[in-house]
């Protein structure tokens, strides 16, 4: 709910959401602000501060003051700083896409059960990206006014596609001569077709790999088949490939959740510990795509995703806390949203929303589209979230009515369900995850497992700040800040 006061005494109230954490407690009402500041209150707090009878000078007040929840009249003016705030918090706005995925190939040897794209043979043609879609693609990403730059290759399997790779890749470097910007590069890859001429290359151009690993050897190779079954063995192999020729940092991973996956946290996680990874990213299934052919036997609903989530938190805090650092990934971007003032950058967490206006997809075929989700409609018969062609200049596919429509219903603070959420200035609205589950871009927050699933998140999230011992949030620090745990020093603050 929201409280905005038109009438005040000694203080008047600045706009604020406020909601209940579903413990059952009296004592635990979390209170928010437009610019991300939070307070815990009791029943009787929030009486008292809506009934403009909070004692001047007691602590509680001084911490609404402190926080932008309250403000004196004529002697306390904290809009210019509130301002500078939500400035900083929306900064994205002032940017063009900076993430642009170029998915060279369809092809690709998995057979994944939760793939979201359906694979052509390794030997198909008609499913790579041409020279000349890929040389107009380039002049798109180039059209863009963000100063860094991410180019990420997808697939299929884009190592398949590797000569395409490479020449996009050169194709940036040379016209970067110019443009200097801050590139990075990222190919998102099983890594079963390395090779030397592939890390050479990459060692050239300072490419980074992303890779997919769902945990031991007996998960992953159920969730990701190959015809030689050893889809575990060959990606491990690689990532210590690419380790010893680029670097230890030069490769991260992704877990993708199915059903069987929610049994065993502390096997995912003891997996990536052995194989020194600083970060894991718990990611639900998602419900785009070829993946729908599978949800009966592979999905779960959200609320066993949450408690498998919280089991996982719970161990990660305590290995950590035991030397071994290894962060949550959506964890983390969830700290940054509610301990600094900055936006986490974040995609799905973008209020307007991230889709076209912070990544684009260029796919195969030479269409584009604003996100990867968007373009994963496709394998369920839906073409309606296609922003044209990459032909067309990037102004024209941002001011396409499909971009229009994205952005009418991807405004979180206004929309149905999220407009008066204590929750909002830490999420987004991600009208394609609606678009995709409910037929509706706005969608049904009542029935949305995206707003199930971050409020739920969050509501974690937030219960660790609140109740953790120090050394929990010298953990929650250190992922924060992405120091190790004994180099943490705790603040005096806390929320």
């Amino acid at each position: 709910m929201t409280l905005i006061a038109t009438d005040a005494r000694h203080y008047r109230l600045l706009p604020l959401r406020f909601m209940r954490m579903d413990t059952g407690s009296s004592h635990d009402i979390l209170i928010t602000s437009d610019t991300g500041e939070h307070l815990h209150v009791n029943d009787e707090q929030l009486r008292a501060l809506s009934q403009f009878d909070v004692q001047t000078g007691s602590a509680f007040y001084k911490d609404l003051l402190a926080r932008h929840f309250i403000y004196e009249p004529e002697r306390h003016d904290p809009f210019a700083q509130m301002a500078a705030q939500y400035r900083s918090r929306k900064d994205f706005l002032f940017q063009g896409p900076a993430l642009h995925l170029f998915v060279v190939t369809l092809r690709c040897n998995h057979t994944c059960q939760y793939c979201q794209v359906s694979r052509a043979p390794l030997s198909g043609s008609g499913h790579d990206l041409s020279e000349e879609n890929a040389r107009a693609a380039v002049d798109r990403l180039f059209e863009s006014n963000a100063p860094a730059l991410t180019v990420e290759f997808q697939g299929g399997e884009p190592l398949l596609a590797f000569e395409r790779v490479r020449q996009i890749v050169e194709w940036v470097v040379e016209r970067n001569r110019v443009q200097q910007r801050d590139i990075q590069f990222v190919i998102t890859t099983t890594l079963h077709h390395l090779t030397d001429d592939v890390l050479d290359f990459a060692a050239q151009h300072d490419i980074q790999f992303s890779t997919s690993l769902d945990g031991p050897a007996a998960l992953h190779n159920a969730n990701r088949p190959t015809p030689s079954r050893d889809a575990y063995e060959r990606t491990v192999e690689g990532i210590e490939r690419v380790r010893e020729r680029l670097g230890h940092d030069a490769v991260s991973a992704l877990t993708t959740l199915t059903s069987r996956s929610l049994e065993q946290p502390e096997a995912i996680i003891d997996e990536y510990v052995k194989l020194g990874f600083s970060s894991i990213s718990l990611r639900p299934l998602s419900p785009y795509g070829f993946a729908t052919k599978s949800a009966q036997r592979l999905d779960y609903p959200i609320e066993r995703y949450l408690d498998f989530h919280d089991r996982a938190l719970t161990y990660l805090l305590n290995i950590n806390q035991q030397g071994v650092y290894l962060s949550e990934s959506y964890t983390s971007l969830l700290l940054k949203n509610i301990l600094t003032p900055f936006s986490s950058g974040y995609v799905d967490l973008r209020s307007p929303a991230g889709a076209g206006t912070a990544a684009l997809v260029y796919n195969y075929d030479g269409y584009v589209y604003p996100s990867d989700e968007a373009r994963m409609l496709l394998e369920m018969g839906e073409s309606g979230l296609r922003l044209g062609s990459v032909q067309q200049p990037l102004p024209e596919l941002l001011g396409s009515p499909v971009m229009q429509a994205l952005l009418a219903s991807g405004v979180a603070e206004a929309l149905p369900g999220c407009s008066d959420c204590a929750l909002v200035p830490y999420c987004g609205a991600d009208p394609i995850e609606h678009f995709a589950r409910q037929g509706d871009p706005i969608g049904h927050r009542m029935f949305s497992t995206f707003c199930k699933k971050n409020m739920g998140l969050l509501k974690q999230v937030f219960r660790l700040l609140r109740d953790g011992d120090d050394n929990v949030q010298k953990v929650l620090l250190s992922w924060l800040s992405r120091r190790s745990y004994s180099d943490v020093r705790l603040p005096g603050y806390r929320g």
